[in-house]
């Protein structure tokens, strides 16, 4: 899915008022802020115009191929109405959702960065879509607020990670608390990340959270401490996005790890292949996560159709 064209017109938009050379140099700024510091603020709003021109492309992918997959799996049982985008910076999320449901008759944002909800409105604004116009947007802490408004959906991609350790808990109670239906968290594909993940999924299950993907059970994760559960999405790079980032390849893929929890049971998957399928002559190697835990599968040549939905496949596919 490609970022929808209103939207990349008017990050160009934004970038176009700022000179190309300063732009690089706010991204780089930006990039060993967040990667060497505990500053993972942006400063002003022309921080979040280069923010905007080097991530939310990628931020963008990952967080819509979460949703697909989610209503893939809901199928029309899932009819959100509305949705609650928490620490949601310049409402990435909140375009990857209404290119799913674009019929939502409510969409709240929170966020506590100010140059973050003025460079989302301003986005907001050029959307042909009536549920993003009309979004609600709140300067807020997550930290500081007792309760949070209730919705079918939250939504918290690319946030929890953010957050003081010693709130995590907390945090992520009051986010199930508000959905109606459904919490969803992403976080970036990393170690850190799927700690991230892995700590969230803990504190869910106890509370009578469903898991609706991208695990097949609702188990205890059965991936070892030293190894982390994620997926990649490929993104198409934008002029200004390649400009930027100083990019020669034409595309990048985003890693990312999630999970999707519903307050009722849904469509359970059999397996996911949690690695790149290895394809070798007449058979082909598929790691799965399953109900019984992680398992190295052959399909051979011989498995006929089996097989042939196999070649099919790729790191992250449901295999039923």
């Amino acid at each position: 899915m490609n970022i929808p064209t209103e939207l990349l017109n008017g990050i160009e938009e934004e970038a176009s008022k700022i000179p190309v050379n300063k732009l690089i140099s706010l991204v780089s700024d930006i990039s060993n802020r967040y990667r060497n510091t505990d500053e993972k603020h942006i400063l002003s709003y022309e921080e979040a115009i280069a923010y905007v021109s080097y991530r939310m492309p990628a931020t963008f992918e990952a967080i819509y191929t979460v949703l697909k997959d989610v209503k893939d799996i809901c199928g029309d049982d899932l009819k959100p109405k509305s949705i609650l985008d928490v620490g949601a910076g310049p409402g990435t999320a909140i375009w990857a959702a209404t290119s799913i449901w674009n019929d939502l008759d409510k969409i709240t944002l929170l966020e506590r960065n100010i140059n973050m909800i003025k460079i989302g409105k301003k986005l907001s604004a050029n959307s042909n879509n009536r549920s993003i116009k009309n979004s609600i947007w709140m300067e807020a802490d997550l930290e500081s607020l007792s309760e949070l408004p209730k919705h079918d959906i939250v939504i918290a991609s690319y946030s929890i990670g953010e957050l003081n350790d010693d709130v995590h808990g907390e945090i992520i109670k009051k986010l199930w608390e508000s959905a109606n239906d459904m919490l969803i968290i992403i976080e970036p594909g990393t170690k850190i990340g799927f700690s991230n993940i892995k700590r969230a999924l803990e504190i869910l299950m106890p509370l009578g959270a469903h898991v609706i993907a991208p695990c097949p059970h609702d188990k205890e994760c059965p991936i070892d401490f030293d190894d982390w559960c994620h997926f990649s999405s490929r993104v198409q790079r934008t002029n200004i996005h390649r400009k930027v980032k100083n990019g020669q390849l034409s595309y990048e893929d985003e890693k990312f790890s999630y999970i999707c929890v519903s307050k009722s049971p849904c469509n359970m998957i059999k397996s996911r292949i949690i690695r790149h399928p290895q394809i070798r002559k007449g058979h082909i190697i598929l790691d799965l996560c399953t109900k019984d835990g992680i398992k190295k599968v052959t399909v051979k040549k011989s498995d006929g159709d089996i097989y042939k939905k196999a070649r099919n496949t790729k790191w992250g596919s449901i295999f039923e």
